[in-house]
């Protein structure tokens, strides 16, 4: 048996604050199977803009933040799917008379329940788009360096792959993923948008699960943030056959589901789509 279990928070620009919220949630935890737990995009800092995020991004393996998300996952015997952090890149320019400054990578770092980090993921699509929000133009761009590897690896959990947010709109992704092996579980921290959220969110979650014959498990950030920005919530955890398993609408807290690996094998014996896929030789 193994459980998924997506967070969804309100994160503020004050790291200790967000990671004892989740602290506080996973003392509720009774862990009793391997169990993952997804944090939101931006878990550790949202809200306080691109230069507040510049001064906790971390080195890979080196840091405050990465040894508690470390500390955590061990103490309380469960994977990690640490949202989107930031770990620093090597300095480029960025056009200022100032000279040269760090970007950083939207990391999402998965951690065992020994506390040893198995897994980064760098996300790959940035969010550079225009909202008709309080926020109105996004420019991820601006200060994140986008990755370009994917990553599914051997967990508990059967294959894991891992992205980020905005990843989600493009299919092309996860097809890629599947090359490596068909999915099992996709994790997906997130940030979105309310005004996209209510749009697309569900039916983007959805498809992606169809798709891949695959568990997803998706934490969002939820409510309005230091910087006015409202993020949509909805938190949820979809079957293979599309169905939602659990969904929080706009509270902060945790959601639950169980994998039924009966159930994955049965979908994809009954519709093979893996194997009808006759466009697999196109892809990279």
């Amino acid at each position: 048996m193994a459980r998924l279990i997506a967070l969804q928070m309100t994160s503020s620009p004050n790291v200790n604050d967000n990671l004892d919220f989740v602290e506080q949630q996973l003392k509720q935890l009774q862990v009793i199977e391997s169990t993952l737990v997804v944090l939101p995009e931006c878990f550790a800092c949202f809200g306080g803009g691109d230069k507040t995020v510049l001064q906790i991004a971390e080195k890979r393996d080196e840091g405050p933040v990465q040894q508690r998300l470390s500390a955590l996952a061990k103490t309380y015997n469960i994977w990690l799917a640490a949202g989107s952090f930031p770990l620093l890149c090597s300095p480029e320019p960025r056009g200022h008379e100032d000279g040269q400054e760090n970007k950083y990578t939207a990391s999402c770092l998965l951690f065992d329940d020994q506390g040893i980090l198995q897994a980064e993921y760098q996300k790959i699509h940035l969010f550079d788009v225009q909202v008709a929000d309080n926020t109105g133009s996004y420019l991820e761009s601006r200060s994140t360096q986008a990755g370009n590897k994917l990553v599914v690896i051997d967990s508990p959990f059967g294959k894991l792959g891992l992205a980020i947010c905005y990843d989600i709109r493009f299919a092309g992704l996860f097809q890629a993923m599947s090359q490596l092996a068909q999915l099992d579980v996709l994790v997906l921290p997130a940030a979105f948008t309310q005004l996209t959220g209510s749009a697309h969110w569900q039916a983007l979650l959805t498809a992606r699960a169809i798709e891949n014959q695959c568990y997803l498990v998706a934490a969002n950030q939820t409510g309005v943030h230091a910087n006015n920005r409202q993020t949509y919530g909805h938190s949820c955890i979809i079957s293979p056959w599309g169905e939602t398993l659990a969904e929080l609408p706009t509270e902060t807290g945790i959601i639950a589901a169980t994998i039924d690996f009966n159930a994955l094998s049965n979908i994809r014996t009954n519709m093979p789509v893996a194997q009808h896929n006759k466009f697999r030789s196109y892809l990279v």
